[in-house]
């Protein structure tokens, strides 16, 4: 349940929205031999932090060889052996080769990259042993046990092949079930459901042949077999074997002939009409059983897909989340339907708590644009307006939020067969969830769309493919108000303009 609540704050006010790896361009400064003073040595105590290791500092120039007497304010061991976690050890010193100590780097922009896009930024400078190092340090730091421990925390509610994670438990009153008992056969798994099937028969066919058995020993027909003057009820039954198979025959109406019940006894007669009753029962439950079981749309889902990610950004100047449907059969959805929840835990005024909550996300039900002509994909668009929960949410405050959206769509299975107005379709929908982290702020979906040879060629391949654009990260709020303190400004100053025109 906690894992819905909203994440403490980061700091990423540095590099922006999303997160980000400095560069470290080679800037070429003075170079000073062992012993000697650097020129420039107010920048040396401008050392800025670098990205990849903790409290590593940045210099311009570079001093070579072992640096010799105590060393200064910048130097890089002194810096290095005060911010290097224990755990991270310094590189190791090549002998006889000289080393290059950094003293600044002038400050350059970084060119954003997104840990979930596509774009990367691009180094002017070739990775030296101590990034080598700092990055294996980050590296080990990121697969430690408690921040794996941490990821392991976070508990989908379901899962991107549309399974609920939830496990109902501790029901009391499990009669129910057998109220039910066609759905509760129906919701097996195939072993149970098969196991279930072979011994509705099989313990109706040796009930019977025991029954069977039985009144041919009472009657004294296994005891006269071969008396041509014995008038039996029951003709050819001489042991159990013989009466199990005279149950198979009389139930599965196979008929050899050999084995039958005659008209000398009224007990036979009414065995054989219970039995051929209760073969029928249970043929038209099995067998209805066997054909919803193979025939529900479950796996029809299957073929109806859904992007991997979310994105953000503008469309027709309103900030939407968008995300891509598809579908890989050529028998399309009758009447489909989509629409979205979004599951966040929150604290009412009150002090309650409440785990999992569900709200609806306005996919266009309101217009009908939640009804699906599901052909090729579409890109289906949820507008963040002020009845939205993303109404107050930036690109920054999204890193801390956690919440799950889950995505259900919909549809009738098209009828096979040429005449569909006897066939019946069924209901099939699909499901699926994004997190917090599966939404790409300021992304936009490639086309994936093409006219060729007169007509229109859906590239799968692309389904996922996205591309960034240009993205206020503002939240919706905050671009309505100063959409709407610009219209005030300009309505103001027409008035003042219009005012200055008017003759005196």
């Amino acid at each position: 349940m906690l894992a819905y609540l909203p994440r403490p704050p980061t700091d990423t006010s540095r590099y922006g929205t999303f997160p980000q790896k400095p560069d470290l361009p080679a800037v070429p400064g003075v170079l000073v031999k062992d012993g000697g003073q650097p020129a420039a040595t107010t920048a040396a105590k401008r050392g800025a932090p670098m990205p990849n290791c903790p409290s590593a500092p940045r210099h311009s120039g570079f001093v070579t060889g072992e640096p010799s007497g105590p060393p200064s304010r910048g130097s890089l061991s002194t810096q290095q052996h005060r911010g290097r976690p224990s755990w991270c050890p310094p590189p190791a010193a090549q002998e006889g080769v000289p080393r290059l100590y950094p003293l600044h780097t002038l400050s350059v922009a970084n060119i954003p990259n997104s840990s979930r896009g596509k774009t990367s930024a691009r180094s002017s400078t070739n990775p030296t042993p101590e990034g080598l190092q700092s990055r294996r340090c980050k590296l080990l730091e990121e697969d430690s046990p408690m921040v794996q421990a941490g990821k392991r925390q976070r508990q989908r509610y379901v899962t991107k092949v549309g399974k609920c994670q939830v496990n109902l438990g501790n029901i009391q009153d499990k009669k129910r079930f057998l109220s039910d008992i066609f759905t509760t056969i129906v919701d097996l798994k195939y072993r149970w459901f098969l196991f279930v099937f072979m011994m509705c028969y099989i313990i109706t066919w040796v009930v019977f042949g025991f029954i069977y058995f039985f009144d041919a020993w009472v009657r004294g027909d296994i005891g006269h077999q071969g008396d041509p003057e014995w008038q039996a009820c029951i003709e050819n039954v001489d042991g159990f074997v013989s009466a199990l198979l005279l149950s198979v025959e009389s139930q599965r109406t196979i008929g050899y002939g050999t084995r039958m019940v005659t008209a000398n006894c009224a007990e036979g007669v009414i065995l054989l009409m219970a039995q051929s009753i209760v073969g029928s029962m249970i043929d038209a439950m099995m067998v209805g059983c066997m054909f919803v079981k193979i025939s529900r749309p479950k796996k029809r889902a299957q073929t109806l897909i859904f992007s991997k990610n979310c994105v953000i950004s503008r469309r027709d100047e309103k900030l939407c989340l968008m995300f891509r449907v598809g579908d890989l059969r050529e028998s399309h959805m009758v009447d489909a339907k989509i629409r979205a929840k979004l599951i966040k835990s929150r604290q009412t005024a009150e002090g309650e708590f409440i785990p999992l909550e569900q709200s609806e996300l306005n996919l266009g039900y309101d217009t009908g644009e939640d009804r699906l002509f599901l052909v090729e994909p579409q890109i289906i668009c949820h507008v963040i307006n002020r009845h939205s929960p993303f109404w107050d949410m930036s690109a920054e405050s999204l890193r801390r939020e956690q919440f799950e959206i889950i995505i259900i769509l919909e549809g009738i299975v098209e009828a096979t067969g040429k005449c569909h107005c006897l066939a019946t379709g069924m209901t099939c929908q699909a499901r699926t969830s994004y997190t917090e982290d599966e939404i790409l702020w300021g992304y936009r979906f490639e086309p994936c769309m093409s006219l060729e040879k007169g007509a229109f060629h859906v590239d799968y391949s692309r389904f996922e493919m996205t591309f960034e654009v240009q993205t206020p990260v503002a939240s919706a709020k905050e671009l309505h108000e100063l959409k709407e303190l610009e219209q005030q400004e300009h309505s103001t100053l027409s008035l003042y303009w219009d005012h200055l025109l008017q003759p005196c």
